[in-house]
């Protein structure tokens, strides 16, 4: 239900912007499972390295 994450591309005070609701606190409200909080962090952190890469 929670991933994959929603990534936004949006225009603001004209400059493009990137944005995302961060997996690991989205998914900490849904369970408490450790195995889904790891799953989580990489997701995470994969998002935002390609979201760097594309700034």
């Amino acid at each position: 239900m929670a991933l994959p994450c929603r990534i936004s591309v949006y225009t603001e005070g004209g400059q493009t912007r990137i944005g995302m609701i961060r997996p690991e606190p989205m998914l900490g409200m849904l369970s408490k499972d450790p195995a889904l909080a790891k799953v989580a962090a990489e997701v995470e952190a994969a998002t935002i390295q390609m979201i760097d890469e594309a700034a």
